[in-house]
């Protein structure tokens, strides 16, 4: 490849495709999932040095420099990353004189002039910046890291076996369409050439009783061939989706963590496409393919001249669709792209709508929406010009071909070749093979559209499931064990990333309450989804009963563990649902000992429809505070020898945060406890209290022998409880 080309396939995906194209240019391919992971790309995106430590772990030498275009020109050897816009990253190809080809993973292969080149590049400032790349000695080629099974036209068809029956009873259908249609053209060729010229109105009638039998026939026939085809395309459109949200379910938490939620929405849009392409474009085509060959037959009996005439026109015609495949493809990644903008954007106006009118931020947050939707804007108007130019063009040979056609035939009816009944039956004909070769253009530009859909779901399919990274199989959760931290050291970028933990090591003892304290950011959070196998140390080990973390089954030790995180979500279902989301038969005893334990039964029990009331997004709106007691009885529903809460109570007033800690005392008997808080208060009674600062562990030990050291705890004390006093 000359220039090669891959497209970002999220939002934020840019650098991480330019390191493809750079790698892919010296003759190695990386995986999306490889660049991305080597690149550390999160929600934000992927920074010059994330970039330059994936390329350097890749085998290329790096430098991050910043250029002027004489540098840039004179000094510097193609192909280079450079940053652009101050928010994005390309790949420079190639400098010619005052022109320069860019790869541009969200628009293509584009050539700027200089000027453009510039203003894109480094602005207003002298210099641009430029991640500048060789390939070092440990550079290999021809290296496919990281690839994993993909999603293909072939792999599809599988959705189509469980309904072979349905299938075959549509291709009867279209076969019999067609033989109806074949009979039509014949009909009317009778009518003109013996039952006028004849004046034999008997004759007459008959041939029209018989084309209304056969319209009634193909009518009905298109009925049941068009409930097949519901039926199918719905099971087929289930399957798909169902398939893919599996799939999801089964990624690890920090993919969702990089991921932008606008982006994720549209991967279920593409899957519309793909069940159109199933369902609607190959069956169509199958029509086609069976009309063409059939009418095909009867133009040439009639007159082969014609036939040819169709079938250089027809070409002609698909050829001039098919030079604007590669320009539209362009403007579908880039529509892709501010689609996915333009839902996480709205997504977000309606969940910050409080905080909008608060702040009177709402033209600018509305000025923000309306930029996406004039770029979109923009692109659709590229689009429909250039579905314009096709459509003029594809018309213009379309119409030229039916003129010369009729021409002919008309010619050959003077000549005394061919009747009139022959020549219209041909019109008949010509009409019926038009419609083919539409489906034919549509089917090409829907497997164009389903190919490129395939590339986005495939992101996706490649990525390895939790449970194959961390390949544990131990099923059997010992109900009291110690939890071991041993020297961990935690990023959540690439190896060069700033530590969020730092070598720390802690002995959570079975049966008692550990509680975690520190300053907004020293890492208590973070250490909780370590211990809950949502990421993996970056160094060190976490162990439960002596044994790795990883050797158990992720699935087993959630199940074990009653959890509260501070990102606790509330479904739109019952307040029983909501409580019982763990279970598949709810039972009520437990519902009840838990909202009673949450301290949540009076509420519950002063509400029409009692536990039963719809909750979250379509129910009843419950304060910040009813939230978090929903989300303790939840995990006390679970009732695990294991409970972890982050942050479980810091939304309550002081008085019911009182009465739940004391409630839930009595449930802490015999279960290993984790319990992260800022508010000092409720973890006075811990067993063992450990204090954490930039990630550091600085203290450990009871309340009053951390009072009597007058360390970090005893500031932290001072500073709620003014103890200084």
């Amino acid at each position: 490849m000359r220039y090669p080309l891959y497209r970002q396939l999220e939002s934020k995906d840019c650098g991480p495709t330019c390191l493809r194209m750079v790698s892919r240019f010296y003759g190695r391919r990386l995986s999306p999932d490889y660049a991305r992971s080597l690149c550390g790309t999160g929600r934000s995106g992927s920074t010059l040095l994330a970039l330059s430590e994936a390329a350097e772990a890749t085998g290329f030498r790096t430098a991050g420099v910043r250029l002027t275009w004489e540098e840039l020109v004179s000094k510097v050897d193609l192909p280079c990353i450079l940053m652009w816009r101050d928010r994005h990253f390309v790949v420079c190809y190639r400098i010619s004189g005052e022109k320069v080809i860019v790869g541009d993973p969200a628009a293509g292969i584009l050539k700027y002039s200089k000027d453009v080149f510039l203003r894109n590049w480094k602005g207003d400032s002298d210099k641009g910046i430029a991640l500048l790349m060789s390939p070092g000695e440990e550079f290999r080629k021809d290296s496919d890291d990281g690839d994993r099974p993909r999603i293909t036209f072939r792999s599809l068809l599988h959705y189509l076996t469980p309904y072979t029956r349905q299938v075959f009873q549509i291709v009867c259908a279209i076969l019999l369409g067609s033989l109806l249609n074949f009979i039509f053209p014949f009909l009317t060729q009778s009518v003109v050439d013996i039952g006028i010229p004849d004046s034999d109105l008997t004759f007459i009638i008959l041939v029209l009783i018989a084309q209304f039998v056969l319209m009634l026939g193909r009518t009905a026939n298109d009925l049941v061939k068009n409930w097949l085809m519901l039926h199918v395309t719905v099971r087929i459109s289930l399957a798909l989706i169902k398939d893919f949200l599996s799939k999801m379910m089964r990624l690890p938490i920090a993919f969702f963590d990089s991921r932008l939620t606008g982006d994720l929405i549209q991967r279920i849009n593409d899957f519309d496409r793909i069940q159109r392409f199933l369902t609607g474009s190959l069956i169509s085509m199958s029509m086609a393919l069976v009309a063409l060959i059939v009418y095909g037959g009867v133009l040439l009996s009639y007159n082969s001249t014609i036939l040819y005439i169709f079938l250089a026109g027809s070409i002609l015609y698909i050829l001039w669709i098919l030079l604007f495949l590669r320009r539209r493809k362009k403007l579908d990644y880039m529509r892709f792209q501010e689609l996915a903008g333009s839902q996480s954007n709205v997504i977000q106006l309606i969940h910050g709508m409080q905080e909008i009118k608060l702040n009177n931020c709402e033209e600018r947050k509305r000025n923000e929406w309306e930029d996406i939707q004039v770029r979109l804007f923009k692109i659709n108007l590229r689009g429909m010009s250039l579905t314009q130019a096709q459509t003029l063009g594809g018309t213009f040979i379309d119409q030229g071909k039916n003129i010369l056609m009729s021409f002919t035939a008309a010619y050959s009816v003077v000549q005394g070749d061919m009747t009139l009944g022959m020549m219209m039956a041909l019109q008949y004909v010509i009409g019926q093979m038009n419609a083919p070769i539409y489906e034919l253009v549509g089917f090409i530009q829907q497997t164009q559209d389903t190919a490129i859909s395939l590339e986005r779901l495939n992101d996706i399919n490649s990525l390895t499931d939790e449970q194959e990274q961390r390949s544990g199989t131990l099923a059997e959760i010992p109900r009291s064990a110690c939890i071991g931290v041993n020297n961990v050291t935690f990023r959540y970028g690439g190896p060069r990333s700033p530590a969020v933990l730092k070598g720390i090591s802690l002995n959570i003892e079975a049966g008692k309450t550990t509680a975690i304290v520190g300053v907004s950011g020293s890492g208590k959070s973070t250490l909780l989804k370590l211990i809950l196998g949502f990421y993996t140390p970056s160094a060190g080990q976490i162990t439960l009963d002596g044994k790795d973390l990883s050797e158990y089954s992720v699935k087993a030790w959630r199940q074990a563990c009653g959890t509260v995180m501070q990102e606790g979500f509330i479904f739109s279902d019952s307040i029983a649902g909501n409580v019982s989301v763990s279970d598949d038969i709810p039972d009520p005893r437990r519902i009840q000992y838990a909202l009673r334990t949450a301290m949540l039964d009076e509420f519950v029990n002063s509400l029409p429809q009692k536990e039963k009331t719809e909750i979250g997004e379509d129910g009843l709106s419950l304060s910040v505070g009813q939230k978090q007691r929903v989300l303790i009885a939840r995990a006390i529903y679970k009732n695990t020898p294991y409970l972890i809460l982050d942050e479980a109570t810091n939304s309550l007033d002081a008085n019911n945060e009182r009465l739940i800690q004391s409630s839930l005392d009595g449930f802490y008997k015999d279960r290993t406890v984790i319990v992260v808080a800022h508010r000092l208060s409720t973890v006075r009674n811990a067993d063992k209290i450990v204090v954490m600062d930039q990630g550091r562990i600085v203290e450990e030990g009871r309340h009053e022998d951390l009072i009597h050291r007058k360390g970090h705890y005893y500031h932290l004390v001072i500073n709620q409880l003014e103890l200084g006093q």
